[in-house]
């Protein structure tokens, strides 16, 4: 059953690096401004991937200007996650850290299982595909859970 979209969304992972700028950045692509989307890591010891930005990239979907960061630094620059509607971790670490720093406010917490693509495949194209995979992944699970968005030319 597809869902109305909340006012605000959090994707979080382990860095903040692959998974979670890829969804931040796609469901900004597909639903517009009607949403507030941002992502978080558990970490932010790490760059945005090159490979993330290049499958993005396929889609329309801008992520080399993305700067990682993590919950802490999420609360040090004053954004509090309170003020999320909707959590959605891509990864265990993440859910387990989101539903810690969420456990003293009324805020969902999603489990999206999508496939970590980093350290698969051999060779260039053999790591975009895992990349895609992923990224493929998260498209659908935004799609399922909030439908077909409009004015969509990907």
């Amino acid at each position: 059953m597809v869902e109305e979209l909340p006012q605000s969304v959090l994707f979080c992972c382990d860095y903040n690096a692959v998974r979670s700028p890829m969804a931040e950045g796609i469901m900004k692509k597909l639903y517009g401004t009607d949403t507030y989307v941002q992502s978080a890591g558990v970490k932010s010891d790490q760059d945005i991937d090159g490979f993330s930005i290049a499958v993005c990239k396929e889609l329309g979907v801008e992520l080399a200007r993305h700067r990682v960061r993590s919950f802490d630094e999420m609360a040090e620059w004053g954004d509090d996650l309170s003020s999320f509607d909707l959590v959605v971790a891509l990864s265990p670490a993440s859910q387990r850290r989101a539903l810690e720093l969420t456990r003293v406010f009324h805020l969902d917490v999603l489990y999206w299982p999508i496939m970590d693509p980093t350290g698969l495949g051999e060779t260039r194209e053999a790591k975009l595909n895992a990349y895609r995979q992923s990224r493929d992944q998260i498209r659908a699970q935004l799609i399922a859970r909030w439908g077909d968005p409009q004015g969509e030319t990907t």
